[in-house]
């Protein structure tokens, strides 16, 4: 072997970390790949196009939201969602599309893009001109920080299992789990 030979050995032995390190990050697993292997092993369920929990909870991006009866432009608006911030229950995805249920049980399909992380609730929509009691502390023993009618919608800014923490316009405060739909019972949200 001549001299010159050497060198391009020597070059190639140097990047052979890099083409290495290269080669096993292509075969690390994705963020929505580990999060499904997870849910598989406890048996819960991921969406295939985020690889997040299923069912989650979500809430309208606007004021106007086409409820339709497939995941596609061409099925027909069944409905049409009205207020900005109403939660939804995701329960199934296909691509950029997400199946959400509503409070009253009404299902149909959105664009992902209508919906929103962000995590509302309604106070007791079943009990139509009711009103719930929220307090300074998460105890009823607590002062009263306001009483909201059903159908209120609020911020949730945590839940420790029993009570959240929620806020709006013109109220915040603690209010029992069970009150709320767009939280599950027992979910902690910090």
């Amino acid at each position: 072997m001549r001299r010159g030979d050497f060198r391009g050995i020597a070059h190639r032995l140097r990047s052979l970390p890099l083409f290495l390190a290269l080669v096993a990050w292509m075969f690390l697993p994705t963020p929505a790949a580990l999060a499904q292997q997870t849910a598989a092993s406890t048996g819960e369920q991921t969406g295939s196009a985020t690889g997040l929990l299923l069912p989650r909870y979500a809430s309208l991006k606007t004021d106007r939201v086409n409820l339709r009866e497939g995941p596609s432009k061409e099925h027909a608006t069944t409905w049409v969602f009205q207020r900005a911030g109403l939660p939804v229950e995701i329960t199934a995805e296909f691509e950029t599309w997400r199946k959400v249920r509503d409070s009253e049980g009404s299902e149909g399909w959105v664009l992902h893009s209508l919906l929103s992380g962000r995590r509302t609730a309604l106070v007791a929509p079943g009990k139509k001109n009711d009103s719930v009691k929220i307090f300074a502390r998460a105890s009823e023993s607590a002062d009263l920080a306001a009483t909201l009618q059903s159908g209120v919608i609020g911020n949730i800014r945590s839940c420790d299992g029993a009570w959240c923490l929620i806020d709006g316009e013109g109220f915040k405060g603690y209010i029992k789990q069970s009150n709320l739909w767009g939280v599950y019972p027992g979910e902690k949200i910090e």
